[in-house]
């Protein structure tokens, strides 16, 4: 028999704890090797812990565990492949599962199901079984006879009766009969909940937003953008655009060469504190908001200001897909000096986005709109976009930041010459 330990892997060398996030395979479930069986949360990303071998697999921590780098997450037993016993009990699992999922349909469904069943899960008291007041008055009137109740000592409630008609499918003119007999409106919605665990990079985030919100002098100002020379330059360039590049052309690679210029002119928008000291960068590492299924995830453009509109496409493109697909690395994801979050991508019109620490601001972007608004004494319709720039006014003077927003504001306004800048 040889069995193989399956470590945590280190996810970066400032993470020495993680969470077991979900597992993918059952315990004693056959895995190929280079299969992913887990999913391990820290508090930055969510890694994947691969299977390193072929083999019956044994789950020793639990989902929810918290583990150190390099502890025993699981074992494979490598020795065989899958038994004919293995692919029987499998099978016998499936089957088990159909059987039930079967049942509760049929109870769902079948109004004539053995009511002994249910009654003989309630106590014997005088009320099992006895209809309310209320609910005995419409029994008489529906015809409804022989239910389990759900209420106290199994007493049967005005709400049982109504389940029952619903789910043998009465006939609204039914429906409305009962509920003249009835004090209150039966709802007969979903009043049901669930309770799901707050992931480990979700409690992160949390405690970085509020601890942004009180420990920045944090504020927000506000322009708006004439997108009409933005998406004349899109739409003459779409099509050789990506037949080059083979990437689209897109609102996120405008942007941060917009911001990337307007940083160069106002730099300490581009900075960070660092105890008693400003860090200045002479190079725009941007962040990108993309929204991933564990949270929003903010991936780095390393020296944007060195790159191409088709190498930004490129590289955010790149991020975004290993963003959906959770397999981000820490690497990634650190060393921002800059962010742009986008949510006109969700129809949003306005927000006040907040900043991602260590940095010093975070742009905002919003939906396009046509709204009027005058050019040369007359009004005319123009595609509009409100732009919010977030930024801590400890390091950042209100002159530097709506100075700065302006800036972007004229790149946007007139492309061509930003990019021949």
């Amino acid at each position: 028999m040889s069995v193989v330990d399956i470590k945590i892997p280190s996810p970066g060398e400032s993470i020495t704890e993680v969470e077991i996030g979900s597992w993918l395979k059952s315990d004693g479930e056959y895995v190929q090797v280079d299969e992913t069986i887990c999913e391990i949360e820290s508090d930055k990303a969510t890694l994947p812990l691969i299977a390193e071998n072929s083999g019956k697999l044994k789950i020793i921590l639990n989902e929810g565990d918290t583990a150190g780098v390099g502890d025993v997450a699981c074992t494979i037993d490598t020795s065989g492949t899958i038994t004919e016993n293995s692919k029987i009990a499998n099978l016998n699992v499936e089957k088990s599962k159909h059987n039930e999922t079967s049942l509760k349909k049929a109870k769902s469904t079948d109004p004539h199901l053995s009511i002994d069943q249910s009654i003989s899960k309630h106590s014997t008291s005088y009320t099992d079984g006895h209809p309310s007041p209320a609910a005995k008055k419409i029994m008489a009137e529906s015809g409804v006879s022989n239910l389990s109740g759900s209420g106290p000592g199994g007493r049967v409630t005005k709400h049982d009766i109504h389940e029952h008609l619903s789910n043998v499918r009465e006939s609204s003119s039914s429906i409305a009969e009962i509920k003249k007999y009835d004090d209150s409106q039966i709802i007969s919605g979903s009043r049901n909940f669930k309770r799901e665990r707050m992931s480990r990079l979700r409690r992160k985030l949390a405690e970085r937003l509020v601890s942004v919100k009180n420990e920045t002098a944090m504020l927000t100002t506000f322009n708006e953008v004439d997108m009409s020379a933005v998406e004349k330059l899109r739409s003459q360039n779409k099509d050789s655009f990506l037949k080059k590049h083979n990437v689209k052309l897109g609102y996120m690679s405008l942007f941060t060469k917009a911001c990337t210029e307007a940083l160069k002119v106002y730099p300490a928008v581009n900075a960070r504190i660092d105890g008693n000291e400003i860090v200045f960068h002479d190079y725009v590492d941007m962040g990108i908001a993309v929204s991933a299924p564990k949270g929003l995830m903010v991936p780095v453009v390393r020296n944007s200001e060195l790159l191409s509109l088709a190498q930004i496409e490129v590289e955010i493109a790149r991020l975004a897909q290993r963003a959906r697909e959770n397999i981000l690395s820490i690497d990634e994801m650190e060393g921002g000096t800059f962010s742009i979050t986008n949510g006109g991508v969700f129809g949003s019109m306005l927000s006040t986005p907040i900043i991602n620490p260590p940095q010093s601001a975070i742009l905002g972007m919003h939906n396009i709109v046509e709204r009027p608004m005058a050019v040369d004494g007359k009004i005319e319709i123009r595609p509009l976009m409100y732009v919010a720039l977030s930024y801590d006014h400890r390091i950042i003077d209100g002159q530097q930041s709506v100075s700065f927003l302006v800036k972007v504001k004229e790149n946007l306004e007139n492309p061509a010459r930003m990019l021949l800048s």
